[in-house]
């Protein structure tokens, strides 16, 4: 089977949604009954974003096989109910370090290495390895950064060449651009949205279908117009007006008949009406909740949202499952003090104490979890998140004052979190971590097995530090019980306190795995929990 290729381009500014467009598109095309899957290009040199600071990248989203990626490839996953892998995300610094690496080998025959066609035949390679699996009949691929910035230039290029290989009906391009409207003129301006196509064509890459972001209704004689500038037929310029949520976005392009569209120039048939009635259902409970609820998200990285994007939207999922508005406040850690916790926290319904690394905000994250335990509040630590539970739990149930992680405190005489054995040697940063799926074991009639209603799960991870097991039976004999173990390494993966309302911490994140479709179960019940707390 050869599959069909799709590529989404963007021009005149960044952030306007590529990967929401292209996730939507596949949302109707997978609806519709095809097989579909999608890839992000990422111009940076970095290899991947695992060692971006958040405040620089936003949230690093990772895979089940391990593969730290872009959070659009969050999005993918959400929209589609499928996972993705290393293969969906290809970055420059992959593809620079792949080409160097065999002319080290020698695998070039001593010609002069060039990014075309060398760099540019790494490119295609790449976006190909998903077409060689055979699982899939239409695959998108997403090219990151705006068209005209010089890092995307091999990118443009490697699509030029790929148009130019393929049988036209074989693969199209769909350029998403912005109509910005000037308020003083009361008009949407097309010039921009040219200016772009004209950037385009000069690389060699006529778009087929334009997806103009907009805050306002296009004309049809403003269709025309750009049809007529861009080279396009006046059924492929196609409208996105802004919307309430990004769930939103599939239905619009429904109605935009983008699909219809791209069938029809891939020469496939459109096969059956999209089924969208679980996608329309959680759209009516997410806008018509019963219920509302606030939720603290302490972290250090607060500033910029997107560093904690699936979480975010893990809580959307959840929120409509509980029928409930789900309102997040964030709340930075290193604003939190043991004379201040009460004041800011006191109007929350549920606490969450966001991953992260180094010793930044950590007291803070600190002083929350005590006031959750103390107070009843519904509580859910994810990573660092769960390490700090353990940590507030030694200090100020158990004793151990000086109790802490050796990441912040390498001298405390109570690790009790501790670097894992197989990370102690490791010098290099980059995708070194434990990552990706393990098995956990989850003990009977504890909280996380009324959360996921089965006993052996497998969640994605992504850390250095774990729970130190020599303290396990202090912490037991004090209240605090390890309920999800990895069969392997007997690494704890969930604590809880018995005694609580709803007091989780786990190592691993299950924010990753939260979809439309399948909200994630500790998160449902985390809400569950706050909603039942709001009520008291």
């Amino acid at each position: 089977m050869t599959p069909k290729y799709i590529f989404v381009t963007g021009g005149v500014t960044s952030s306007l949604g590529k990967g929401i467009i292209a996730a939507s598109l596949a949302k109707l095309l997978q609806a519709r009954g095809y097989s579909v899957t999608i890839q992000k290009l990422d111009p940076y040199i970095n290899v991947d974003p695992g060692t971006l600071n958040p405040y620089e990248h936003g949230e690093c989203f990772v895979t089940e096989d391990g593969a730290e990626t872009d959070l659009d490839l969050g999005h993918y996953e959400r929209f589609l109910n499928r996972p993705t892998s290393q293969a969906n995300n290809v970055t420059t610094g992959r593809i620079y370090q792949h080409v160097i690496n065999q002319e080290r080998e020698g695998a070039y025959l001593g010609k002069t290495v060039q990014v075309i066609p060398h760099i540019t035949d790494e490119i295609k390679r790449s976006i190909k390895l998903l077409g060689e699996t055979g699982e899939y009949e239409i695959i998108i691929t997403e090219i990151g950064g705006t068209v005209g910035d010089i890092e995307s230039l091999p990118y443009i290029e490697s699509v030029r060449q790929l148009l130019w290989e393929m049988k036209e009906e074989d693969a199209l391009v769909i350029h998403l651009t912005l109509l910005p409207y000037l308020s003083s003129t009361k008009e949407l301006k097309t010039k921009p949205t040219q200016h772009s196509v004209k950037l385009l064509l000069e690389s060699g890459v006529q778009p087929d279908i334009l997806v103009c972001r907009t805050e306002h209704s296009i004309t049809k004689e403003m269709r025309k117009k750009i049809a007529l500038f861009c080279n396009v037929d006046s059924n492929s310029v196609i409208e996105a007006l802004d919307v309430p949520t990004i769930y939103d976005v599939p239905l619009m392009m429904l109605k935009e008949k983008l699909d219809k569209t791209v069938l029809s120039k891939l020469k496939l048939s459109a096969k059956n009406e999209p089924d969208l009635e679980s996608w329309k259902a959680f759209l009516t409970r997410h806008k018509n909740p019963k219920n509302e609820v606030r939720i603290g998200v302490i972290g250090k990285y607060v500033e910029l949202p997107d560093a904690y994007k699936s979480i975010i939207e893990a809580f959307i999922h959840a929120g409509s499952i509980n029928e409930a508005r789900v309102r997040v406040q964030y709340i930075h850690s290193e604003l939190l003090a043991e004379d201040n916790v009460s004041q800011k926290l006191a109007e929350l319904d549920g606490i969450l104490v966001a991953p992260g690394f180094g010793e930044r905000g950590i007291e803070g994250k600190i002083h929350a979890i005590k006031y959750a335990r103390e107070e009843g509040i519904p509580f859910f630590g994810i990573c660092l998140g769960m390490q700090m539970a353990v940590i507030e739990f030694a200090r100020n149930v158990i004793g151990w004052k000086d109790a802490h992680s050796t990441e912040m405190n390498p001298k405390t005489k109570h690790a009790v979190i501790d670097m894992m054995p197989d990370q102690k040697k490791i010098t290099k940063k980059g995708g070194t971590m434990r990552l990706g799926s393990y098995v956990c074991e989850i003990t009977k009639g504890s909280k996380a097995h009324h959360a996921y209603e089965k006993s052996k799960v497998n969640e994605r991870h992504r850390h250095r530090f774990e729970f130190n097991n020599q303290f396990t039976k202090e912490f037991e004999s004090a209240g605090m019980q390890i309920t999800g173990v990895n069969p392997e390494t007997k690494l704890a993966e969930i604590v809880e306190i018995k005694n609580h309302p709803y007091f989780i911490g786990v190592q691993f994140h299950p924010e990753y795995k939260s979809t439309v479709l399948n909200p994630h179960p500790l998160f449902v019940r985390f809400v569950k929990a706050a909603v039942t707390y709001s009520q008291r």
